[in-house]
């Protein structure tokens, strides 16, 4: 039992410790997150107006009230330029809030995108995207609730026992956020098209430490890639994955879902799906190892998308977690009406 405890509290270190240091956020469900993952996706949609939420809750079989949160709300539409490109505008916003320290971050953000019709009509064309977004973001954290390697014994966490704390400057600090992206997709008819982005964040590399010093955040490379094509009448498979890299660390999610379509059309959006993704990830130092196993599924009814995921949890931290990693919600509600002009664009 005593041994089961002591590991329960260095864990609970462990975990304060990334927190302090964290890199971004991230959704499983990437795909119901465009915003978030590349700025070149503001409105890349078939519809007019695009609005999302998303909600992530992780380690709560270990940290329990304490767990990890992530929330994001995003608004983007598309504006016609000539007959065939249009302007993306959209913004964001998302908080993220850690451990029992409560190690937050909340971000706000404009987002802004071109895309160029680069050659194709209107059912079969490819487009170059470009976009940049800038953001204001605030960190905090509540330093007297944090818990210190001294103050942890074989029967569990001591308040009492000395400890040697940092010289916190600030606990509660705003800084600027400036990103880019870019994105070529190709539309092969309504059920078939493919899709290959990339994005920098944290262009301006800003300074993040709580003690006064430098420790300028890392930029965050990020490149994804999707596809869609039909397998037979009705069903279509749709492959995703992303690769993120930020500093020492790097992290793989790839996977596909299984699209069935519902409604009296396939060209309706009524369909379900469900998927299956992996995830992996790397330890400082020691390299590569994998983190999680996904199970998907998501609604889709007229203007509504409905997304459901679990991370079963398959690092090193599964004997703690009893494998249970996180669960996200995401929710996508598009307003289209009558098109006007000839632009398609990937159905995500």
């Amino acid at each position: 039992m005593n041994n089961f405890v002591s590991k329960i509290g260095v864990l609970l270190v462990v975990l304060s410790s990334v927190s302090i240091t964290a890199q971004d956020i991230h959704f499983t469900q990437f795909y119901m997150s465009p915003l978030n993952l590349n700025p070149a996706l503001t409105g890349v949609m078939n519809c007019k107006t695009r609005m999302v939420a998303n909600y992530r809750n992780q380690w709560a079989a270990v940290l329990a009230a304490n767990a990890y949160n992530t929330y994001s709300v995003s608004y983007d539409q598309k504006v016609p330029v000539g007959r065939e490109d249009f302007f993306g505008i959209g913004g964001s916003l998302w908080g993220d809030v850690a451990g029992e320290s409560r190690f937050g971050t909340t971000q706000g953000r404009l987002s802004l995108s071109y895309s160029k019709k680069m050659f194709g009509y209107r059912k079969k064309a490819s487009y170059l995207v470009i976009g940049a977004d800038a953001a204001l973001s605030s960190r905090s954290i509540n330093k007297n609730d944090l818990r210190w390697p001294t103050q942890i014994t074989a029967a569990g966490f001591d308040p009492t026992l000395p400890f040697n704390e940092p010289n916190f400057q600030d606990t509660d600090f705003l800084y600027p956020d400036i990103s880019a992206g870019i994105l070529w997709f190709s539309v092969m008819g309504n059920y078939s098209n493919w899709y290959f982005g990339a994005a920098i964040h944290h262009l301006n590399r800003p300074n993040v430490s709580f003690l006064g010093e430098t420790v300028n955040l890392y930029s965050k490379y990020t490149i994804h890639t999707g596809m869609q094509f039909e397998l037979q009448k009705r069903i279509s498979l749709l492959p995703f994955a992303v690769f993120m890299s930020q500093g020492p660390h790097i992290s793989l999610n790839a996977g596909s879902n299984i699209r069935f379509a519902m409604g009296p059309s396939r060209t309706t959006n009524q369909s379900w799906e469900v998927g299956a993704w992996y995830r992996i990830g790397n330890k400082v130092p020691s390299g590569l190892h994998s983190d999680a196993v996904i199970l998907s599924t998501r609604f889709n009814y007229d203007q509504f998308n409905i997304g459901f995921s679990y991370d079963i949890n398959i690092s090193g931290l599964r004997q703690a977690s009893a494998a249970n990693g996180a669960f996200e919600f995401s929710m996508q509600y598009n307003i289209c009406g009558p098109e006007s002009r000839g632009v398609y664009c990937p159905r995500w």
